[in-house]
């Protein structure tokens, strides 16, 4: 009995299933590859060409949307303000997430193990059933409208999916590194950041880019939180502008980019990292 079979592109025999496979992965690259053209083909036209045809390449393509988006948003001290808690709050997962990992996977087998299964809960449940607690708590604190509010809040909704990301992969690691650095005389402080924690890059690397998309572009939390204050953040910033500008499509998606790029970077300069971290974790 005869297999149907297809050559690939350097003339070898494909069975049949396997080239129908390839060409349904093509269609779901070109699916997913589609937002983005529009969102980037728009951005480029000015309102007479998307008038008469939105989709079609722009001819000519015209950067002004730019910077119109750029003044008229007020992206600048939104960005700012964006850089800012994600940044501090990727600093605070990376140290408590690590740490805490390191003490769970190692230091404290019975304890660890509960500790673990309540870090697995905080990623279970979901932190809309909290937001009236954790609005009265930051308004308490007097920190509605400031970083200080929005740091503590992703720190604290983050660092379970954190701590077990970091956890997997610690307990993948090798034991005999840390061992000899407590026998040569260091405390396990001195032996975590000397010589476990450069061992933790690729896992930190997929904390940072899968945090980073979460805090960056996380909406609802900081329209509850600074809305109508100076801190407002990129996502908020947008949305009064799309309010405002609504009718001028190559503004709104010049916006878009504008705010889709910095994040978009970070994913670029360390998206081999992601596949690496998770392989590690899984190892354990």
């Amino acid at each position: 009995m005869s297999t149907t079979t297809a050559p690939d592109r350097r003339g070898r025999t494909l069975p049949f299933g396997r080239y129908a496979l390839e060409l349904l992965m093509i269609a779901v690259a070109v699916a997913f590859l589609f937002p983005v053209y529009a969102l980037v083909t728009l951005a480029l036209k000015d309102p007479r060409q998307i008038s008469e045809s939105p989709l079609a390449p722009p001819s000519p393509p015209t950067l002004g949307n730019f910077g119109d988006a750029w003044s008229s948003a007020s992206l600048g001290p939104a960005l700012v303000n964006s850089t800012v808690i994600t940044g501090v709050s990727l600093l605070l997962l990376i140290v408590l997430g690590s740490t805490g990992a390191y003490y769970l996977a190692r230091c404290a087998r019975g304890l660890g193990y509960g500790l673990y299964v309540l870090f697995l809960l905080g990623i279970v449940l979901p932190f809309q059933l909290g937001m009236i607690p954790l609005y009265k708590l930051v308004d308490g604190l007097g920190w509605l409208g400031t970083y200080q509010g929005m740091v503590l809040f992703y720190t604290g909704i983050q660092l379970p999916f954190t701590v077990f990301l970091y956890t997997g992969f610690v307990r993948a690691l090798p034991q005999d590194y840390a061992q000899a650095a407590l026998i040569d005389g260091c405390n396990h402080r001195q032996a975590f950041t000397r010589v476990v924690f450069p061992l933790l890059r690729p896992i930190t690397g997929t904390v940072i880019i899968l945090n980073a998309v979460f805090v960056w572009n996380d909406f609802f939390t900081p329209l509850l939180y600074l809305g109508g204050s100076a801190r407002e953040t990129v996502p908020v910033g947008i949305f009064a502008f799309v309010g405002q500008y609504v009718s001028d499509y190559g503004l709104v998606f010049a916006g878009l980019v504008l705010a889709a790029l910095p994040v978009l970077i970070v994913f670029v300069i360390l998206q081999r990292y992601v596949i690496k971290g998770f392989a590690g974790g899984l190892k354990g």
